[in-house]
């Protein structure tokens, strides 16, 4: 279930409503962490707040020794899987790769009897070095980002879940002296507590290209 339930109880009384967060989980992934500027400042964010799992790859498998039982019970218990990492040769870091090569095994994410991932939400937050412009087609990485991140939008409809437009950075290399960083840092807390709190709008967010830290989809109150 990748939003939260709505249960109304009564007892005795006026009825109310209790409310389930959705179950969060964020997987990061860089191995200069402790030379990254945006991506570590994001993983400190994202640390600091309440009622989410923050699994960092790198820190908990040093010898990429993914353990997929651990790693396949956290992902039935948790609705929204959000991979957080450094655009690197227009793929991720290679522990990603390690991770779902072993971790989406067939018969669990895919394939005869794969189902236990059917409905969750996968997202991205990533981290470009380069400009916006640069991912166009007169841009000098002729192509579009979400055209370098089709392979994980693939993985997950392969799996039945659903994706979101993933939350980018670009120019991260620039981001500190350009003050864009804690902007940047301040939206990602923001998307992580609307995604928990169920105030994102995951079918606006199905409808963008990339979503930043000026443009969030969340949902109106009331």
């Amino acid at each position: 279930m990748s939003r939260r339930m709505q249960l109304h109880v009564q007892d005795r009384g006026p009825s109310f409503t209790l409310w389930r967060m959705a179950r969060l989980i964020v997987y990061y992934a860089h191995p200069g962490h402790k030379h990254s500027h945006v991506n570590e400042a994001m993983a400190r964010a994202a640390t600091a707040i309440e009622n989410i799992t923050l699994v960092d790859l790198y820190r908990d498998y040093p010898r990429f020794d993914i353990d997929v039982n651990v790693e396949q019970k956290r992902l039935l218990d948790h609705d929204v899987i959000l991979f957080q990492f450094p655009f690197f040769w227009y793929s991720t870091p290679s522990i990603i790769k390690e991770w779902q090569d072993l971790v989406l095994e067939h018969g669990f994410a895919y394939g005869a009897g794969g189902d236990q991932l059917k409905g969750k939400r996968m997202m991205l937050a990533v981290s470009a070095a380069g400009p916006s412009e640069a991912y166009t087609h007169d841009g000098y990485q002729h192509y579009p980002i979400r055209t370098f991140l089709t392979p994980l939008e693939q993985t997950a409809r392969l799996c039945e879940m659903r994706f979101s437009a993933p939350y980018v950075l670009f120019a991260s290399l620039r981001a500190p002296v350009a003050g864009t960083l804690q902007p940047h840092v301040d939206g990602y807390r923001a998307l992580l507590e609307s995604i928990r709190d169920d105030r994102f709008d995951f079918n606006a967010a199905e409808l963008m290209d990339v979503i930043s830290y000026d443009n969030l989809p969340l949902k109106r109150e009331g």
